[in-house]
């Protein structure tokens, strides 16, 4: 325990102090068997080599690789790069580890130290050696003879010689193959224990020797190498007679020790195998295998007969420390026992230790020439100590005997650096001879000593020493050439060649100066300029003539004065600032730079302005040049004086220079429209143009320039259908959509032009007026509406006033009339086809009426609505549907239940009102047809009732007009117009209503009475309209409204009526009524209205 304790103690030991000697290892992988000068590494980037700046050093760096004197290195080393390559020795690694049995890394190593001894570093490089295919399997003998009793089973099996293959791993064996085999015999490989590759030939048939006792195949063996080697053999087989037990051994593996010093013939083991059988197939032959090496058989010998295993020849441990010996017993048949014995060669300290030195500094004739300025850590060689013994025989230790100022430093394991430990001076000692000690950890300890020698070289150690190291000087400029300055002088304390001293210029020195280097004169050789330059400041140099010069330098500065031999340069020959127009007086205009390369009062200017210009004013000392006007680009655009420079020299030097100074506009001026001229222009556009047409040009001008000229174009209000768009660079309004008749009139575009001044830009607006018809036939109509135009604010549209033109009307309202009379025939003929699915006594009632209604449209919608299903029709249409119509008798009658009812509801909204323009005349209306309302009014005692466009949503009204029962009633929404078809061709009926009266839906009661006489009878029809949420009412006074006889289930009609809400207030007369009186002329109110 101890023993093991001390050894664990010194290997921490030495692991430390390899740390910090700076000693490192470096692994590489070469294959053997490479040519010579492949390239393996580069030391100086694998170990990341670099120098610092601060360190220098004494020679450049020098990789030297260090091994022992006589042997053959396999590597070289470049010694300026540290690139490491093959040599022309043979890198094989089957002789380099030939006593690696098992399947193992090969290394190969050497020492590298990386010099000099600034940045010394011992570098231990392991080449692990890669197997290549380059050795063939081989079998033991060409031919194979084996004997197989006739009774071998089917499948038995006997072991065949194995082949042996030097290289290892993939290289080695892989796989055997039977050539020939007849059917009879085939192969299999089976892997032992330890790895190795065993063929057995297997018995696929029943043998007879009497009918073939011998058989020739060949077998093939293969490596897994690249190439692929291979080997044959012929296998004879001979067919025998049966021995059917097999030898067994009573230990398979033995593993023995045997010191090295056992003398020859000591028994080794003894190794037991039985046989079940008896007499001669009993009999047991131990022999090895041919899978033994041999350096075993050299060693070992094998009795046969008894198995007893002895030392045939002395032992070496240090030669082979282990072997292993396969042995055979067999009986004479074809399957031999196998067992396996290992024996261990044990150490005995029989061997000193060996010194082997390498030398880092070479030797001269066996001697190391030492400078004695040789630094302290000089590293003189690597001293290997080895002890082929094994543990504490083999740990060496090495010191020298002596005082001297050497040392070894151990790096490796049993290695040590010899270096200098300190200071060498050749005056007191000039050589040392250095014994070296090797003794190993054996009982008894062997040793080993040898001598090394070291002489000193005197060097030539003292540089030359100035007298004065920094020497100052002064020269005034323009001197004449060849002038002295000074003379240089320096001594040396050693003496001889050692002390001569050469003087010399360093590289920095100009070439403006000479030093003789005898004398140590210097010397001006050229006419100097201070305004070049004023100082020079080199190095001298005083080198020796020592073997190895020592130099030594100081530092000359040489001031040159000045004197005044320059004029006054302007960095510009011609200024041009750039002003903005809107620069206050005695602003910054700019700043004028001169300069003068003298020094001093030589190099002081003064500046002015030439000839008198009381514009401008420029500071003498600054160069600040301020105005005393005000600018405008518009009257001047630019300015132009003279600045003259002068220096304050005895005999003043001066020069001149142009300024221009230029006006830069400033965006003070707003854009302004040339067209329109006015806000009151407009412009003709016809309906009929195709949407992307140009219809106008904006233009605008600015008296600015550049950027602040640059104008965009913009629509930033009117427009409010958006049937225009412009261009924001050209200005072109162009038509987007195309025209409908709702389009038609004035249309009003606030049209914006901005320029891109900054940093804030300026814009102006106008007024573009587009007049969409097809001609201009009332110009003052137009004029008076552009006025209104510019004067309503933008909010408000005035855009859709209908100017039509007459032939336009009359086309429309032709269209109108055929349209109507197609409709007013399919009416016909539906209400025919209803009426006669009635129940029998309504249609005997109204034969008797012969009533028929129907609804006739506004002409110039071009719609007819028909009657319909009041589910058919949300609440997206205004409608106006009749609640109640009923046929009633008068008063005092019986009831006899025919009578009719049709209940309708009208619906009003905003969104389809713009639909259907109503403000056309109704082409039923007959200027000579007699007044209807006439009629009305003396048919009933209900008088004309009125409702004003103000009155309250919450009022609700009764109008009820009694009409005659031949008449027919049209219903229309309270803001356009409505005319009647009636059976008589004279009577018509119009309502009209300002729209605020139904901003909620609207219920129209039409009430029909029916008064039967013994011989006549007295029909009249009452309508009434009711408008909801009111709480005035007129009723009639014939009181016929409280005899409702009977009723059908209502059917509703729709009918679609729209005019956009906020075009009618510009359209409806306040004094709209609702025609129940006969006052309104139709024609008279539109046609005075929208007439060109």
């Amino acid at each position: 325990m101890d023993l093991l304790s001390g050894t664990y103690i010194f290997a921490v030991l030495l692991a430390c102090v390899v740390f910090q000697s700076g000693a490192q290892e470096k692994n590489y992988v070469v294959q053997e068997e490479m040519p010579e000068n492949v390239l393996i590494g580069d030391l100086l980037k694998d170990l990341n080599l670099s120098l610092t700046p601060e360190k220098s050093l004494t020679s450049p760096m020098q990789f030297k690789l260090v091994y022992k004197t006589g042997d053959v290195p396999l590597i070289r080393i470049e010694e300026d790069t540290g690139e490491i390559f093959t040599t022309g020795a043979r890198i094989d690694r089957e002789k380099l580890c030939a006593s690696i049995l098992v399947e193992a890394h090969c290394f190969y190593e050497v020492e590298v130290a990386v010099l000099p001894d600034e940045i010394f570093r011992l570098v231990k490089i392991r080449f692990m050696i890669e197997d290549i295919n380059d050795n063939a399997p081989l079998f033991p003998a060409t031919v194979i003879n084996i004997s197989i009793p006739e009774n071998s089973a089917i499948n038995s099996r006997y072991v065949l010689p194995a082949a042996i293959d030097h290289d290892i791993g993939i290289n080695g064996v892989q796989s055997y193959q039977l050539i020939k085999g007849q059917s009879t015999f085939g192969l299999d490989v089976i892997e032992t224990p330890e790895g190795d590759k065993m063929p057995q030939l297997i018995v696929q048939k029943e043998l007879d020797r009497e009918e073939k006792d011998t058989y020739v195949m060949k077998i093939k063996v293969e490596d897994g190498g690249f190439p692929q080697r291979s080997s044959t053999a012929i296998l004879q087989v001979s067919v025998a007679d049966t021995n059917d037990n097999h030898p067994v051994f009573k230990e398979d593996e033995i593993e023995v020790s045997i010191p090295e010093n056992s003398p020859v013939g000591t028994s080794v083991t003894q190794l037991h195998a039985t046989d079940a059988d008896i007499g001669e197939n009993a009999k047991i032959h131990f022999y090895f295998s041919n899978l033994v090496s041999n350096i075993a058989r050299r060693l070992f010998h094998l009795n046969a007969t008894t198995g007893l295993i002895t030392i045939k020849e002395p032992l070496d441990r240090e030669e082979s420390p282990n072997h292993k010996l396969l042995v055979l017993a067999s009986d004479g048949g074809l399957m031999p026992a196998r067992a396996i014995v290992l024996v261990n060669v044990t150490d005995i300290n029989d061997n000193v230790p060996s010194i082997d030195i390498r030398h880092i500094i070479n030797p001269v004739n066996g001697t190391v020439l030492l400078s004695e300025n040789a630094p302290i850590n000089t590293k003189i060689a690597l001293i290997t100590v080895t002890d082929k013994d094994a543990d504490n025989n083999g740990r060496v230790t090495c010191f020298t005997d002596q005082e001297a100022p050497f040392k070894l430093r151990p790096v490796f394991s049993n290695q040590f650096l010899l270096e200098t430990a300190a200071h060498l001076d050749y005056e007191t000692t000039r050589e040392y001879a250095i014994k070296l000690l090797a003794a190993d950890a054996g009982k008894p300890p062997l040793n080993q000593s040898t001598m090394f020698l070291i002489k000193v070289k005197d060097e030539n150690d003292n540089a030359p020493f100035f007298t004065q190291p920094f020497i100052s000087l002064s020269v005034p400029e323009n001197n004449s050439p060849g002038i002295q300055l000074t003379k240089i002088r320096a001594t040396d304390a050693d003496s001889g060649h050692n002390a001569e001293i050469n003087y010399l210029l360093d590289t920095d020195a100009p070439s403006e100066f000479n030093l003789d280097h005898r004398t140590g004169i210097l010397t001006v050789v050229k006419k100097l300029d201070r305004e070049k330059q004023e100082k020079y400041s080199f190095t001298v140099l005083a080198k020796d003539n020592g073997t190895m010069p020592l130099v030594t330098n100081a530092t000359v500065l040489v001031t040159v004065l000045d004197q005044n031999d320059n004029s006054p340069v302007f960095t510009h020959s011609e200024y041009n600032f750039y002003v903005p127009e809107n620069l206050p007086r005695h602003g910054t205009v700019g700043l004028i730079t001169v300069t003068d390369i003298d020094y001093g009062e030589n190099s002081a200017v003064t500046l002015s302005i030439l000839d008198v210009n009381n514009e401008f004013t420029i500071d003498p000392h600054t160069g600040v040049i301020r105005p005393n006007i005000s600018f405008d680009r518009e009257k001047q655009e630019s300015y132009t004086f003279y600045v003259k420079a002068e220096d304050g020299g005895r005999v003043s030097h001066s020069s001149t220079a142009k300024v221009t100074i230029n006006v830069v506009d400033v965006n003070d001026n707003r854009p302004v429209f040339v067209v329109p001229s006015s806000n009151y222009s407009y412009e003709l556009v016809l309906p009929s143009i195709i949407p992307g047409t140009v219809v106008f040009t904006a233009i605008a001008t600015d008296n600015d320039t550049g950027m602040n000229a640059e104008l965009r174009y913009s629509i930033v209000g009117g427009n409010t259908k958006g049937l225009f768009i412009i261009d924001k660079r050209t200005g072109n309004i162009t038509l987007k959509e195309k025209c409908v008749v709702a389009d038609l009139g004035l249309h009003r575009l606030i049209v914006k032009a901005k320029d891109l001044g900054e940093p804030d830009s300026l814009f102006n607006v106008v007024i573009v007026n587009l007049f969409i018809n097809e001609s201009v036939t009332n110009t003052t109509l137009i004029h008076e509406l552009v006025h209104k135009n510019v004067e309503t604010p933008v909010t408000q549209n005035i855009e859709t006033v209908d100017v039509s033109s007459s032939t336009s009307d009359y086309s429309k309202i032709m269209g109108a009339i055929i349209s109507g009379t197609l409709i007013v025939i399919l009416s016909i003929f539906i209400t025919a086809v209803v009426r006669c699915l009635q129940s029998s006594h309504l249609k005997a009632a109204q034969k008797k009426k012969h009533n028929s209604e129907w609804v006739t449209p506004n002409p110039e919608n071009r719609q007819v609505i028909m009657m319909k299903n009041k589910k058919k029709h949300a609440s997206k249409n205004l409608l106006l549907n009749f609640v109640t119509i009923k046929n009633n008798k008068a008063d005092g009658t019986d009831n006899d239940g025919k009578n009719i009812t049709l209940d309708l509801t009208v619906e009003l909204e905003e969104q389809t009102m713009g639909k259907y323009n109503w403000g056309t005349t109704p082409t039923t209306f007959k200027t000579e047809s007699p007044d209807l309302a006439q009629h009305y009014k003396s048919a009933s005692p209900q008088p004309a009732f009125q409702i004003q466009p103000e009155t309250p949503l919450n009022s609700k009204h009764h109008i009820i007009q009694e009409l005659p029962l031949d008449n027919t009633f049209v219903a229309c929404d309270s803001i356009s117009k409505c005319s009647s078809s009636i059976s008589d061709p004279y009577s018509v009926f119009e309502c009209s209503y300002p729209v605020t009266t139904f901003k909620t839906p609207v219920s129209v009661h039409t009430r029909l009475w029916k008064i039967e006489g013994e011989k006549s009878v007295k029909s009249q029809r009452r309508v009434t309209f009711h408008l909801p949420g009111g709480s005035q009412e007129s009723n009639s006074d014939g009181g016929h409204g409280d005899h409702d006889i009977g009723s059908i289930p209502s059917t509703s009609y729709a009918l679609p009526l729209g005019y956009p809400q906020e075009e009618y207030f510009d359209h409806a007369s306040s004094n709209n009524r609702t025609e129940g009186d006969g006052n309104s002329d139709p024609e008279s109110r539109h046609a005075d209205k929208y007439r060109q």
